[in-house]
C-alpha cells in the first residue's frame, strides 16, 4: 500500500513488477484498488502491473472541485498519477466504474493508451439515473448498503468469505466519495466517445452479471471499431474475482495475440 503525490492530490496506488508497456487496472463504485490483488499478483510476475484508488477511495484525496462532468475528473486524476510516475502510455483495465472512467481516459488523452480492457461496464446505462438516485440515498449507511449490495453483484454460488470481503470493503467507503463516483458511472453517456476509439479494445462480462447484464458489453463491443468480446462463465459483475484465472487468461490472451487485421496488438 502506497501514496503518490499528483499534480491533483494524493493517490493510493499499489504496484508490482517492472517490464514491458505497463498494465493499469481500476477499480468499481464499491471497492477500492484491493479488488485487484489476484491481478497485480498474476500480471506483476511478467510486466509493471499497477492498481490506483479513484479520488476520495481508499488512500486517495478527494476530487477537486471542477467543472468538468466527474467520470472526466476521475479521468484527470488517473492522468496525472501517471504522470507521478513517469508513464507516458499503458494498458488500461478498468471495471464497471473503472471502465467508464477507462473510456474518459482514452478520450481525454488517447496517447496515453496501448489499448482498452473495459469490464462489466457501458457506455450508457438505461437505468443510470434511477441508479445515482438510489445509491445516493442509500449513502447515508454504507454498512446497510454494503450488505444489500454485494450479494446483487456475485453471481450463483459466489465464495461466503468473498461476499464477507466485499461488504467490509464497501462499508468503509466514504459516503460523499460514493455519491461522487456514483454520479461519475451510472450518469454517463460516452456513446460518442466510443466511435473515436482506435486501439485496441477487449470487453469482458461475467455471464451473470445482473449489474450491467451483457448486453451492454455487447452494445460496448460493437460501438468500439474491431473490439473483441469475451464472456466470462460463472461469475456476475466481479469476473476479475469470482473466477480469477479465466480473467487473467483472457487479459493474458489478449495482450500477446496478433490481431485479427493482423497490424498486431500493443506489444507486450
Amino acid at each position: 500500500m502506497a501514496k503518490l503525490s499528483t499534480s491533483l492530490g494524493i493517490i493510493g496506488v499499489d504496484e508490482q513488477g517492472s517490464d514491458g508497456v505497463p498494465l493499469v487496472f481500476l477499480h468499481g463504485v464499491g471497492s477500492d484498488r484491493s479488488a485487484w490483488a489476484p491481478q497485480l499478483a498474476h500480471f506483476g510476475m511478467a510486466r509493471r502491473t499497477i492498481a490506483f484508488d479513484h479520488p476520495g477511495y481508499g488512500e486517495s484525496d478527494p476530487a477537486r472541485p471542477s467543472d468538468e462532468a466527474p467520470h472526466d475528473r476521475f479521468a484527470a486524476a488517473i492522468l496525472a498519477a501517471l504522470d507521478a510516475l513517469e508513464i507516458g502510455q499503458a494498458h488500461i483495465c478498468g471495471l464497471s466504474l473503472g471502465g467508464v472512467v477507462a473510456i474518459a481516459l482514452a478520450a481525454l488523452a488517447p496517447g496515453r493508451v496501448a489499448s482498452l480492457i473495459i469490464a462489466d461496464s457501458f457506455l450508457a446505462h438505461p437505468d443510470g439515473p434511477a441508479i445515482v438516485e438510489r445509491s445516493v440515498a442509500a449513502s447515508c449507511d454504507m454498512a446497510a448498503l454494503a450488505r444489500a449490495r454485494v450479494p446483487v453483484l456475485l453471481g450463483a454460488g459466489a465464495d461466503p468469505s468473498l461476499v464477507a470481503e466485499l461488504e467490509q470493503v464497501m462499508a468503509q467507503i466514504d459516503p460523499a466519495a460514493f455519491r461522487l463516483a456514483s454520479r461519475a458511472v451510472w450518469a454517463a453517456d460516452q456513446r460518442e466517445r466510443a466511435t473515436a476509439i482506435s486501439v485496441p479494445t477487449l470487453v469482458i462480462c461475467g455471464s451473470e452479471d445482473r449489474v450491467t447484464p451483457p448486453a451492454l458489453s455487447e452494445a460496448v463491443t460493437s460501438a468500439i471499431d474491431r473490439a473483441r468480446l469475451v464472456m466470462i462463465q460463472a461469475a456476475g459483475h466481479l469476473p476479475n474475482l469470482e473466477q480469477a484465472a479465466l480473467f487473467n487468461f483472457a487479459l493474458d490472451r489478449f495482450l500477446s495475440e496478433p490481431a485479427p487485421d493482423s497490424t498486431g496488438l500493443p506489444a507486450a
